[in-house]
């Protein structure tokens, strides 16, 4: 078994996150740069199960990761609970002013898939029920 560096590790997790934004219009610019949609998810990363479910199952996927690397730029708008997982204020008051925006009735997990300019294309207002194919292709 090959061990592999820890900063190597650190270096290649990363970039599998590298298409994410810290700010819904950083995320659109980008996508508008890079002629990609953007799926933004709304979670509660620390006390939503279908959340973390969501994470797992789906943005953690290696199909997905390959398949988002090329087509999309994501960005989480996250809600933890925990003191210990707290965002800046900076992001806090990013995310929720979105969900003022875009998610009023507080639905967790909230997926939206936006074209370039931002408009809404697709909606899941729970966990997915498609399998990681399935959702895939959705987002295609």
């Amino acid at each position: 078994m090959k061990v592999i560096p820890f900063f190597l590790f650190v270096l290649l997790s990363y970039s599998t996150y590298s298409q994410q934004t810290a700010t819904l219009d950083q995320s659109l610019s980008k996508a508008k740069e890079e002629h990609k949609k953007v799926l933004f998810f709304f979670s509660g990363s620390d006390w939503c199960s279908p959340c973390v479910r969501f994470k797992k199952n789906y943005i953690d996927n290696p199909n997905f990761k390959e398949f988002a690397s090329t087509n999309l730029i994501l960005f989480n708008a996250d809600f933890p609970k925990l003191k210990k997982n707290a965002l800046s204020k900076e992001q806090t008051a990013e995310n929720e002013k979105l969900a003022e925006k875009f998610n009023p009735k507080g639905i967790f997990p909230l997926i939206i898939l936006l074209n370039e300019n931002g408009t809404v294309l697709k909606k899941w207002e729970k966990l997915p029920s498609e399998t990681i194919d399935e959702f895939i292709n959705q987002l295609k």
